[in-house]
């Protein structure tokens, strides 16, 4: 008897293969479940967390939580101590984003536009190069480096520059006893730390301006200066929103730079630090790390209408 009138019964992976195959959205589904559980509960829930601890409050004599909801902490937020802390802590981030803008888009170009071959890979490991090594250590190599009797002070004291140096940390909101114990030394490692993440996006930007706009502005009779404001830096805009999102957030939320390099003004990520670990008054502390979210989240939506997305 032939076989072909008792056709074979189907496995269930081919059922499963025709269910999935069949039903797009399933497939969907399937796929996305699990980064979506885990957004919702690790992340999400974490930050749920946080929210219904900024409620809470700490009692002065026991020490101990008060699980009863109040506004306490977040009326406290808007002291002037603590509203110096976060106008610092902006201020900072806003600085170092502009510093790494003007010194990352002249190496972002140049790899974009002229680099070829070997050349473009050796920069790329060059612009890459530090983020191999650990975060600490690069600390502390700078920490080291902007020392009085580090390597930048007698550099600058060969060059007979040692006076322009002290005058610089003589002034009074940037300076300090050394570089390594002032604002002016933690700006400089915020921008040694985050310049890649600045440099990539725009990079990435420039690549996609097609060259055809390039020559047909030329075309037009623009001269270099004219074809970089009007085509070059609004195409590049995306990207330079891009890497702002990484150097502005990463700089308003940390807190080991500033605790390594730099004088006692306190910056937001020290304020949650000692609250949290020092104090134990975790209520304050969570109400506090909300101020970098709200502060993020605007500028997010203000770099969303650059189309920074879009460059990521």
């Amino acid at each position: 008897m032939s076989t072909a009138a008792f056709p074979a019964r189907d496995s269930l992976a081919d059922r499963l293969s025709t269910l999935i195959y069949t039903r797009r959205g399933l497939l969907l589904t399937l796929l996305l479940a699990p980064p979506l559980l885990w957004f919702s509960i690790i992340y999400l829930g974490s930050l749920f967390s946080l929210l219904a601890n900024s409620f809470f409050r700490l009692d002065d004599f026991t020490g101990q939580v008060v699980r009863e909801i109040g506004f306490s902490n977040f009326v406290e937020i808007f002291t002037p101590t603590n509203l110096d802390v976060a106008l610092r802590s902006t201020v900072m981030a806003v600085l170092v984003t502009v510093a790494c803008v003007v010194l990352g888009f002249p190496v972002a170009y140049y790899m974009a536009r002229y680099a070829r071959g070997p050349q473009k890979a050796l920069l790329y490991v060059a612009v890459m190069l530090p983020l191999w090594s650990s975060y600490l250590v690069r600390l502390y190599a700078w920490k080291l480096l902007l020392a009085k009797e580090g390597a930048i002070s007698w550099l600058l004291h060969a060059l007979h520059l040692e006076g322009l140096l002290e005058g610089l940390l003589s002034l009074p909101v940037v300076g300090g006893s050394s570089l390594s114990f002032s604002p002016m030394g933690t700006f400089i490692v915020f921008v040694y730390m985050w310049l890649p993440f600045m440099i990539l996006p725009i990079m990435a930007a420039i690549e996609r301006i097609p060259g055809s706009y390039l020559e047909a502005s030329a075309d037009l009779g623009a001269s270099p200066a004219q074809t970089f404001r009007q085509v070059i830096f609004p195409l590049a805009m995306p990207g330079i929103a891009a890497g702002s999102i990484f150097t502005f957030s990463l700089t308003l939320g940390d807190y080991i730079i500033p605790q390594v390099i730099g004088n006692s003004t306190l910056y937001i990520g020290q304020v949650v630090y000692r609250q949290q670990g020092v104090a134990g008054n975790l209520p304050f502390a969570a109400a506090f790390s909300l101020v970098p979210i709200v502060i993020i989240g605007l500028y997010l939506w203000l770099a969303k209408r650059k189309g920074a997305f879009d460059a990521l």
